[in-house]
């Protein structure tokens, strides 16, 4: 069989046609659960479950377990159905004296059942023996982690595919907020799908509201007062991060500065940006583009790039590093500071 996507594994079950063996990996385990949970819930009728389906756990099973559970025949059933979960972890799977079992199965595997590996976080080596035969017999689908500037994409069409739509600025703050953890994405999506009124989008107020996001004291409020160098509005959200530390942790918030920044140097060297380049850059809305664009007149590529210098520092000092007996707050306010009144790189860090 060839590889498979996701997608054309999902249409397939829509259609209810369901291959002998379904091998999912990959680095971003969305795809494998989503799928393997559609399978579980979609193969049998729930009275056929109790006889006729399996979960076991890679870590506690082996593959002559797993090989017995899937030649067994269903009971006053159409199907069987093996799922092997945390399949990553069965410790004989890629043993060599396990290779001739699994190869009896996969070339004349019982076509009664249905056998699903979840093998999350990693991929087979597909230059390997097993690798090259689950590929011919198996329907094996790679899940790859989408680029930071591909989030705001496939939210809008994860929304779209449940017949919803979503604003630009909500787009923005949930990619920018969350980033590529679909699992996350859709949780939280599914969330505020629970609490939309009728015919109402996903706007940035439900996202605040229900995201857990403070509506004038977050990140990327903070963002938006350096853009515009308001040096008062600044310290109001960082008097407000240090009085509430668990719901503003720093890492998260440099991790979301450091990539603002970067992508503002990405810009500059661009010249003057296009559409296109903001859109390679998952800059995707009118509104985060004109900030972009007041921040490309605020920061020149010299200071931006020591403000990325600043933020590699204090992800540094997050860690321990040459920062002494400062807390979280102190980083960042320190770091704030630094970004709004500038003083020359060298005369910080010494070199």
């Amino acid at each position: 069989m060839p590889n498979f996507s996701a997608d054309e594994i999902l249409q397939l079950l829509r259609q209810r046609q369901y291959a002998p063996i379904y091998f999912l990996q990959g680095e971003e385990p969305y795809y494998v659960d989503h799928i393997a949970d559609i399978l579980e819930k979609n193969v049998l009728p729930e009275p056929d479950k109790g006889f006729n389906q399996v979960v076991l756990y890679g870590k506690d099973t082996d593959v002559a377990s797993i090989l017995g559970q899937a030649r067994r025949f269903p009971m006053m059933a159409e199907r069987s159905v093996v799922i092997v979960k945390e399949a990553q972890s069965i410790a004989d799977l890629e043993a060599e004296k396990s290779f001739p079992f699994l190869e009896a199965y996969l070339k004349n595997p019982l076509t009664s059942t249905v056998l699903v590996f979840c093998y999350k976080h990693k991929t087979l080596d597909a230059r390997k023996k097993l690798g090259k035969l689950l590929v011919e017999k198996a329907a094996v689908m790679t899940s790859k982690k989408i680029y930071d500037n591909q989030v705001a994409g496939w939210l809008t069409g994860y929304v779209r595919s449940r017949q919803q739509q979503i604003s630009g600025p909500a787009t923005a703050m949930l990619a920018e907020y969350i980033g590529p953890d679909l699992g996350r994405l859709t949780n939280e999506i599914d969330k505020l799908l629970l609490n939309l009124p009728p015919g109402q989008p996903i706007d940035e107020e439900l996202v605040q509201r229900m995201v857990g996001i403070s509506k004038d004291y977050n990140i990327f409020e903070l963002q938006r007062a350096l853009v515009q160098r308001d040096v008062l509005k600044a310290n109001r959200i960082l008097q407000y991060f240090e009085a509430n530390p668990k719901a503003n942790p720093l890492i998260p918030n440099l991790t979301l500065l450091f990539g603002f920044f970067t992508k503002l140097l990405v810009l500059h060297q661009r010249g003057t940006p296009t559409d296109a380049d903001f859109k390679k850059l998952g800059i995707m809305n009118s509104f985060a583009q004109k900030e972009y664009g007041q921040a490309l007149r605020v920061y020149d590529f010299g200071r931006t790039r020591d403000i990325i210098h600043l933020l590699r520092r204090a992800d540094l000092q997050s860690k321990g590093v040459e920062s002494g007996s400062m807390s979280d707050g102190e980083i960042l306010r320190e770091l704030v500071f630094l970004i709004l009144h500038p003083v020359p790189l060298s005369a910080i860090t010494g070199g």
